[in-house]
């Protein structure tokens, strides 16, 4: 067990090593589930697949930018119910216009995430006790919004056509198309840049597997959509956000710092990265990222819930599709972009399992071992 441990282990370590487990692990249930279910694999089921994990895998997203400062926060799926909440009592209760209802719920998403950044960076109280706090906090918050019902329905057109909305197959095969061509000449960019600083390149086959699966991907799962009902608004959001964040923590000093940061706290301090910006700035980033997830979420039901985002098991999910999709708990290691397939494991998987029809607690079982293993996983490669 402990050379098999080990043989991953150093697979992580590779260049390709941080997203080959888990698109392993999301092959691997498509397989399984094909098989076993064939209407999994049917263009309708990954349509509702794909929605399904919207919410998740937009947690996940957030979340990884403070997890590779080596912190974590349990407050995200507090926060947008939060900000769900806050929504729909401006859209439904008092009528006002929707984007501007929107922005108001993203900005104060925003800023609950910088509250606790600070808090957390300069009273120098352990980011787990003080998001432990908040999601407490945040769900009697929520509880109060929503008022005596615990439920506001959201009827408004232009927060429900986010999740209702479809494009046309042409456009959407475009976009991928599209987006695959961007996709090559960043990986092309980046080496050329690298090269020109005489800095250490990935191979070609590594730079040539990156595309390959991104492009299957890409041109795969549009061509499922579009035999249904095609790509949906909503991913498109999803993808536009994490392309933004994939370039800010990769491509800028910003990113840079977050990792450094990450890696070794007192070494960037000494070399001038401000600790207490990074820290905070990071936590409005996943602040602004729940605020989007409960919008998302709230234009998806079509109404704001307790359960829905507190009461369930959304928290657990967000971290664990992005420690499943390789970032490490430990700080300094990770990617934005896994964290998107690691959403889309844990997605299949109860997909799948609701389609056999398990129950809520072999579902339960299946998600916490695969967790189990992706963060033994991590513990392993980083003590080698």
């Amino acid at each position: 067990m402990n050379n098999f441990l080990d043989k991953i282990a150093n697979l992580r370590e590779t260049p390709l090593g941080s997203f080959v487990p888990v698109m392993i692990a999301l092959v691997a249930i498509w397989i399984y589930f094909g098989i076993n279910e064939p209407i999994f694999l049917s263009p309708r089921n990954f349509y509702y697949l794909f929605m399904q994990s919207a919410v998740v895998g937009t947690l996940a997203v957030g979340v990884t930018m403070v997890l590779l400062l080596g912190d974590i926060d349990l407050s995200i799926g507090a926060v947008a119910g939060v900000c769900a909440a806050t929504l729909a009592v401006l859209t439904t209760n008092m009528g006002l216009y929707a984007p501007y209802a929107i922005i108001i719920s993203l900005l104060f998403g925003a800023f609950l995430g910088c509250i606790m950044g600070a808090i957390i960076a300069y009273v120098k109280i352990p980011s787990f006790v003080v998001t432990l706090a908040g999601l407490l906090g945040f769900q009697g918050l929520m509880m109060k919004i929503l008022g005596i019902n615990g439920a506001i329905n959201v009827r408004d057109p232009i927060i429900r056509s986010i999740s209702t909305t479809t494009l046309p197959t042409t456009i959407g095969m475009v976009l991928a198309i599209i987006g695959v061509v961007l996709f090559g000449y960043l990986i092309i960019r980046n080496r050329s840049i690298r090269s020109k600083k005489n800095l250490e390149n990935e191979t070609n086959l590594v730079s040539a597997v990156k595309f390959l699966f991104f492009s299957i991907l890409m041109i795969g799962a549009t061509i499922l959509l579009n035999l249904y009902k095609g790509v949906p608004i909503l991913i498109l959001i999803l993808l536009a956000l994490t392309f933004l964040l994939g370039w800010i923590s990769t491509s800028t000093s910003y990113g840079r710092s977050i990792f450094a940061v990450g890696g070794n706290a007192e070494s960037a301090r000494r070399v001038g990265i401000s600790i207490e910006f990074i820290k905070i700035s990071a936590f409005g980033i996943v602040g602004f990222m729940a605020a989007v997830g409960g919008l998302i979420g709230a234009s998806r039901y079509a109404s704001v819930s307790f359960n829905a985002f507190a009461g369930g098991p959304l928290l657990l999910e967000a971290i664990g599709a992005a420690v499943i999709g390789g970032t490490s708990l430990f700080g300094g290691r990770g990617s934005v972009w896994n964290a998107i397939l690691g959403a889309l494991v844990i997605g299949s998987l109860g997909n799948g399992l609701d389609l056999s029809g398990a129950r809520a607690a072999d579902k339960l079982m299946f998600s916490g071992a695969i967790l189990l293993i992706a963060v033994t996983l991590d513990a392993v490669s980083r003590k080698k």
